[in-house]
């Protein structure tokens, strides 16, 4: 397996999963990390082809997680790095798998949720999930701005010529787990700061994953040739914001959890150099082909996945 982008924190928890079930894991990083116990590093940078594409030819799986956090302002700079960091990778892996004698039965690239358009009413699956027109290159805010990063980052995969290779949109949620560095990590430093109150109106529903959950999607889809294009990979049971905030701190003994108009939010979010759009965009996104073809969750609802992830938190 070669995961382009895989030093971060999903990035480590695929490492450790397939390399316990005795898979050679090899990572692709900007950053050679030669202290990696479970895997072999070997450098990239994202663009331009190099020896580093010989480590596709004859891999089982590819899984790209390239590109530029989000989670910063999007001023013009940072858009187009977003833009550009997601594109050319994925292009380039493109090109490597094109040239590969033995190219990988499967390709993952990573995508994103925020596809489709804020929905409060009903949830939003592959078949009849509604995703607002945007024009290529010219989005008018900055919801559209992260449906327009999806669209081009999706048509880069899907572009690409390998006929011989499965390819799967992973269109995320946040993925949710115990471990350094994850975004369970900062909801509960803001949770047992007093903070873990309702965001804006609290009506906006949150798309989740467990981490355990999205490691057996990627054993699912690997055994299952028949799932390819975008895969929603997110629980079945997206929660409004307000009750996704209450387990939390419920599950994080947090008595206290003051909450935060949008004005405070935009606030807040302009020094943390941060968007509000990631906190008030309602994301009720169901996972409609993995449960068509049988996925069953281990961790289905909020409340539980939660609890048992401050579980296994507390007991490090």
């Amino acid at each position: 397996m070669v995961i382009p982008g895989g030093s971060g924190y999903i990035g480590r928890h695929i490492t450790q999963h397939f390399s316990t079930k005795g898979w050679e894991v090899v990572v692709l990083s900007r950053d050679e990390d030669k202290s990696l116990d479970d895997a072999r590093s070997v450098w990239w940078d994202g663009v331009n082809l190099d020896t580093w594409a010989e480590e596709l030819d004859g891999a089982n799986v590819v899984v790209n997680l390239a590109g530029r956090t989000v989670n910063c302002r999007y001023n013009k700079k940072n858009r187009q790095q977003i833009y550009d960091s997601r594109e050319f990778s994925t292009q380039v892996i493109g090109e490597a798998i094109a040239r590969a004698k033995r190219p990988p039965s499967v390709w993952f690239n990573a995508s994103s949720a925020t596809l489709y358009r804020h929905a409060l009413d009903r949830p939003m699956d592959e078949a009849t999930g509604e995703v607002d027109p945007v024009v290529p290159g010219k989005p008018t805010d900055k919801w559209e701005f992260s449906v327009d990063v999806v669209n081009r980052w999706e048509a880069a995969l899907f572009d690409a010529a390998t006929p011989d290779t499965r390819r799967i949109a992973m269109r995320l949620s946040m993925v949710f787990g115990p471990g350094r560095g994850g975004v369970f990590e900062a909801f509960r430093n803001i949770a047992r700061l007093g903070l873990g109150g309702t965001q804006g109106p609290g009506t906006q529903y949150v798309s989740w994953l467990h981490v355990d959950d999205f490691l057996r999607m990627l054993d699912w889809c690997i055994e299952h040739d028949n799932l390819e294009g975008g895969i929603n990979m997110c629980a079945p049971n997206p929660i409004p914001n307000r009750e996704f905030l209450k387990a939390l701190r419920d599950a994080c003994g947090a008595k206290l959890g003051l909450p935060a108009a949008r004005w405070m939010l935009e606030i807040g979010a302009f020094f943390m150099r941060t968007e509000t759009e990631l906190l008030l965009k309602s994301r009720r996104v169901i996972p409609g082909r993995l449960l068509e073809s049988g996925f069953e969750f281990d961790h289905p609802t909020w409340p539980e996945a939660i609890q048992s992830i401050e579980q296994s938190w507390a007991s490090r």
